[in-house]
């Protein structure tokens, strides 16, 4: 029977859920940065939202790691490196960063004119953050260099498709879920937890984000894709993260010429599940 690990996934899901939940509510309160202001931002439809859902998420999953029973020691420092070190990056660029350079090709383009973008300060710092969190938990170098890049490639993700309420959430629990079903087949309560508990606080904010009342920002939505990413380590062979590398790799370079949101409105299956819980789109109306 795989008990231990279904338990263990029940404990790092509401373990996550609640963690979260109290951490958004005391953000709201009091922002661990500014006040209130210094985290609103304008959304898709021109209206107001706060990004205080990001900073409570990757709290929340910090707080939770913490405390949940069955983690070993170096994979929980593992989890809070990978977390805390992608959240406050990504915090850091959803307060200061400019929109002025995107994606890679545009911070690559800053940095060959001598100018180094709150973006490039991110990317560079989610890569170290993502291998020395791989170094804690993998032992041989090759591992490290290809769980690091897993890591830090699925926080950058993630941030890619937090374009539209609910979507990155959704997107991560597509690609958690497996991994969670995964452990708990295997009976390994450690890799349940890890694919659990990113998802109990995920689903937990998950109301404030289709009701576009907060979103991830950066903070939110690179915390989620690193723990995800840690998770597919801890789940999965090495063939089975090189593919999901390769994977992470492609989408990010396509991500550069192509626009997922109008992918997915192009696909009717995708669109259906991007809709799913969100308000009706406004159409413009005909001439």
């Amino acid at each position: 029977m795989a008990r231990r690990a279904l338990l263990g996934a029940l404990a790092g899901a509401l373990a996550g859920a609640a963690a979260a939940r109290l951490a958004y509510a005391a953000f709201s309160r009091r922002p661990p940065v500014g006040d209130t202001e210094t985290w609103e931002r304008t959304n898709h439809r021109g209206e107001p939202i706060t990004l205080l859902e990001g900073p409570a998420f990757a709290a929340g999953a910090a707080a939770a790691a913490t405390v949940l029973p069955g983690l070993p020691a170096r994979t929980r420092a593992a989890v809070l490196l990978a977390v805390t070190g992608s959240g406050a990056l990504g915090a850091y660029d959803d307060l200061y960063g400019a929109t002025a350079s995107k994606g890679f090709r545009g911070h690559l383009n800053a940095l060959a004119k001598g100018e180094v973008t709150s973006g490039a300060v991110k990317l560079f710092g989610i890569g170290v953050t993502g291998l020395a969190a791989a170094a804690l938990t993998a032992r041989r170098p090759v591992d490290v260099v290809v769980d690091g890049a897993l890591v830090a490639g699925s926080a950058n993700l993630a941030n890619l498709f937090d374009l539209r309420p609910g979507r990155a959430i959704k997107v991560g629990l597509l690609a958690g879920i497996p991994l969670l079903v995964a452990g708990v087949r295997r009976d390994d309560p450690v890799a349940a937890i890890l694919a659990a508990l990113p998802a109990g606080a995920a689903l937990a904010l998950l109301p404030e984000d289709l009701g576009e009342r907060a979103m991830l920002g950066d903070a939110g939505a690179n915390a989620l894709g690193a723990l995800v990413g840690l998770a597919a380590t801890a789940t999965l062979g090495r063939p089975g993260r090189l593919a999901v590398l390769g994977s992470v790799v492609a989408l990010t370079a396509a991500s550069e010429r192509i626009s997922f949101t109008r992918v997915i409105a192009a696909n009717p299956v995708l669109n259906r599940i991007d809709m799913l819980g969100r308000r009706p789109v406004e159409q413009a109306p005909a001439d």
